[in-house]
């Protein structure tokens, strides 16, 4: 018998989290026979297969072949790469998409993080798993620590690229928004993914565009020597040579954000991003 809390059993309430001994004592009152739980006891071994103690075993020899395994990467020594056998085909089957990350590029106020929340809007309402590593959002945390020097710009693309490729490689379509203005630092953060999964999106906007827009009003502190190296004006930015996708604004002609974020999604539908 199931007491009936309004449209509710009691089973069913306190599976929501009402309190146990209060249901117990409510039971009480209507001649509910209440045991300690509600819910039938699970086996730890229910449901247990040949294929998941396969699964275990293989976990385990891996781990051991790699335990002899040690590296040196970078300044971290005596390091091995433990391997799972759920790998990134087993996690693009799940979400029904293929990892990747769609790097735009181009200068302040060129659009690029307009672009990147209405291509993730876009492919959101397709069912597509999305997120997007903005350059100033990067830097409230992971990078907080980074300032604007070129050493330090230059490691704070090289993080975000590290973390791009983790995304990529859980199946999840990441984009990646920020000026990243020297080629090396990008064909760096290209060379991290298998080829093919990094898109270059390069925002070709005009200078002068970009600076009537303005919108964080950088430009002007630039201008007036309040802001040093700044990109565009002080300090290069070295457009793409041979990027996936370019997005071209000559003159009054203005592309909106979702004639744009169109064009990046055909891309990802004609290569087979959007299915496993």
């Amino acid at each position: 018998m199931a007491l009936k809390l309004g449209s509710a059993s009691l089973w069913e309430t306190n599976a929501m989290g009402l309190n146990h001994k209060a249901d117990k004592r409510l039971a009480a009152l209507h001649g509910v026979d209440v045991r300690s739980s509600f819910l039938k006891p699970v086996k730890a071994t229910s449901g247990y297969s040949n294929n998941a103690a396969s699964l275990i075993n293989d976990c385990v020899v891996i781990s051991g072949k790699n335990f002899h395994q040690m590296a040196t990467v970078g300044k971290s020594t005596n390091i091995v790469w433990h391997k799972c056998p759920v790998e990134k085909f087993d996690r693009q089957e799940l979400l029904m998409q293929k990892g990747c990350v769609i790097w735009i590029t181009g200068l302040s106020g060129s659009g690029k993080s307009t672009l990147a929340c209405t291509l993730n809007r876009g492919l959101h309402s397709r069912g597509k798993l999305t997120y997007i590593l903005d350059g100033d959002n990067v830097r409230h945390g992971l990078n907080n620590d980074l300032s604007f020097k070129a050493e330090d710009r230059a490691e704070n693309i090289r993080r975000i690229g590290e973390v791009a490729k983790l995304f990529a490689d859980a199946g999840i379509i990441c984009i990646a928004s920020l000026i990243s203005p020297f080629k090396k630092d990008r064909d760096d953060c290209r060379a991290l993914l298998p080829e093919g999964d990094f898109i270059e999106v390069f925002l070709d906007v005009p200078l002068e565009v970009c600076e009537a827009r303005d919108p964080k009003g950088l430009y002007k502190l630039a201008r007036s020597g309040k802001i040093k190296g700044f990109t565009g004006i002080d300090d290069p930015y070295e457009p793409p040579v041979n990027c996936e996708i370019v997005l071209q604004q000559k003159g009054e002609d203005c592309i909106s954000p979702c004639e744009m974020a169109e064009t990046v999604i055909s891309y990802l539908e004609e290569r087979g991003y959007l299915q496993a």
